[in-house]
């Protein structure tokens, strides 16, 4: 209820700002008018949102398999860690803006282009935290596997692997976060649909209420993907949490 009525706050503040400021609905359009340009362009906003949905999806699905994948070779065998892992923190001092037009040079304005800069978005979070949550093993857990002779699959499979799933949400909270500001980005650079290119025509016909209206539908997707991947988290993890809040009795002195 908090953040709720947090937001409701403010958005009563700015309908009542723009009521009695004066200001050109061009300058700051009202909430109540900002709704009615998403309802007076519905049938454009339908086909957009379908579209940088499949885009964010499918990005996100090949991102979690590379990352995860590339988390696992580098648990593994520690000489690519050593070689990887820079790489990828230097990664991301590439900004996806000078990425973006060339991958539309390369691949056109199709949905490919598209998927990559998502895929280049929520790659690092995923790897990083994945590969962060398998080297968090509880070594004495490893060490009395070993000691029982279990194979290294199996200590992979036993221990490190459960170890990392908190981490590996929390990169994938993270990177659900980015995915749809990607495709966004992606077409908006260069698109032949989606929310992106539906915000460019309408700065372009200079309808700041119909940006507004993009830009509430983008962070309600965000929410949306974030709020579903933590369900998924607390159905799969529920010993974690249990765990937790254990945890949090003991500092207390409930326990």
């Amino acid at each position: 209820m908090p953040p709720v009525l947090l937001i409701a706050a403010a958005i009563l503040a700015w309908q009542l700002i723009a009521m009695v400021s004066g200001l050109s609905s061009f300058i700051l359009p009202s909430p109540l008018q900002v709704l009615q340009a998403g309802w007076r362009t519905r049938h454009l906003l339908g086909q957009a949102i379908v579209t940088t949905m499949v885009e964010t999806i499918l990005g996100l699905a090949i991102a979690l398999v590379l990352g995860v994948a590339l988390a696992a070779a580098m648990d593994m065998v520690g000489f690519l860690r050593r070689a990887l892992y820079p790489i990828l923190v230097a990664s991301q001092t590439v900004q996806i803006l000078a990425i973006a037009p060339l991958l539309i040079i390369w691949f056109g304005f199709g949905l490919l282009p598209k998927v990559i800069i998502v895929v280049l978005v929520t790659f690092f979070p995923l790897a990083v935290s994945t590969a962060d949550g398998l080297a968090s093993a509880d070594p004495d857990q490893v060490a009395l596997l070993n000691a029982m002779g279990a194979a290294r699959r199996q200590v992979w499979r036993m221990v490190r692997l459960p170890a990392a799933l908190p981490s590996f949400f929390s990169g994938l909270r993270i990177a659900v976060t980015y995915s749809v500001v990607g495709a966004t980005i992606g077409e908006w650079v260069g698109g032949s649909a989606g929310l992106g290119l539906y915000m460019l025509r309408s700065k372009n016909a200079l309808a700041t209420d119909q940006v507004f209206v993009a830009i509430v539908i983008t962070t309600a997707l965000s929410i949306g993907l974030f709020a579903l991947v933590y369900l998924i988290e607390r159905a799969l993890l529920p010993w974690y949490y249990t765990t937790q809040r254990v945890e949090q009795w003991e500092e207390t002195g409930i326990y």
